[in-house]
């Protein structure tokens, strides 16, 4: 607008000058409009503010009172989640040591990932997000669930005490409340999961859990490898390569089966653990169970 004016005066000081030597010269400037053209200007201004749309995430699927109310959403893999920092906030402040993995844990399925502190040690948000659920769950005891802009869920469970209320905003590394050993917990620790429309991934394949806090890739695919836990084991990392474009992620989901010949000593522990494979996994693809007997010179099925 500004710029508008400056450009008329330019145009009719000259004329003006030039109008008190030549009195035979008169400049009429009723011809120009200049309501029209500043109101055209600032039409155009606040039609382009009015564009930007902020992103609501509590717009969908919002409810405070359900841990899960994803349920009747069919999510189709593989999916992109997109991060616009290059670490996370660590949601504890000591050394991050993880005591159990997500993967098969004694027969059923472990979500999370479960990283040892003390009783009243402080808990923070790893992003910036909302507080969407904030009260007593069972099995997880006081569990604070986070909804990111990026359409992941944070899930601190095992509190001991809560320093939020659902609907608050939080800024990355915001307190969050105490960790403890509520609910259905052996000892003081933080059940950490990572949820997308409320189906698990295993957070190892987004985070690395050390004292860097690296995040593995700014923009990443998930695909259902990284939400079954019957396909990793509990006790151990499974082997991760980050699926950066959609093309990797498709082309990763091609099987590839292998045969393995029981050895002298071998057991399904040992088996699981040469070849990187649940127990579970090596059951289900080969029809035995845990207790089923295995013969030197047996062959097994792996399928990775």
């Amino acid at each position: 607008m500004k710029l508008a004016i400056s450009f008329l005066l330019l145009l009719v000081l000259p004329l003006s000058v030039n109008a008190q030597k030549n009195p035979e010269l008169k400049l009429d400037i009723s011809e120009f409009n200049f309501k029209t053209t500043i109101d055209s200007m600032l039409t155009n201004i606040v039609a382009k503010k009015d564009t930007i749309i902020p992103l609501d995430i509590k717009a969908e699927n919002w409810k405070n009172t359900v841990y899960n109310p994803y349920k009747n959403l069919d999510v189709k893999f593989p999916v992109q989640i997109k991060f616009k920092d290059s670490t996370y906030a660590s949601p504890i402040t000591r050394n991050k040591v993880i005591t159990s993995r997500y993967g098969w844990r004694k027969g059923r399925a472990h979500k999370g990932i479960d990283i040892d502190l003390i009783t009243g040690d402080s808990l923070f948000a790893m992003f910036d997000g909302i507080v969407r659920f904030a009260r007593y769950n069972t099995g997880h005891g006081r569990t604070v669930i986070v909804k990111h802009y990026n359409g992941l869920e944070t899930v601190y469970a095992h509190l001991s005490a809560y320093g939020v209320k659902e609907n608050d905003s939080v800024a990355k590394g915001e307190y969050l409340g105490k960790g403890g050993a509520s609910g259905n917990a052996r000892g003081s620790h933080l059940h950490l999961v990572i949820n997308y429309k409320g189906i698990s991934i295993n957070p190892e394949y987004l985070f690395e859990f050390n004292g860097k806090n690296n995040i593995r890739a700014n923009e990443i695919w998930i695909t259902r490898k990284w939400t079954r836990p019957i396909v990793h084991n509990s006790k151990r990392q499974s082997k991760i390569k980050p699926l950066l474009t959609e093309e990797a992620a498709f082309a990763s989901l091609v099987k590839t089966q292998s045969i393995y010949v029981v050895r002298r000593g071998d057991t399904l522990s040992r088996i699981s653990k040469r070849n990187n494979v649940s127990i579970a996994s090596l059951c289900k693809i080969n029809a035995i169970t845990r207790n089923s007997i295995i013969k030197i010179g047996q062959k097994l099925v792996i399928e990775n």
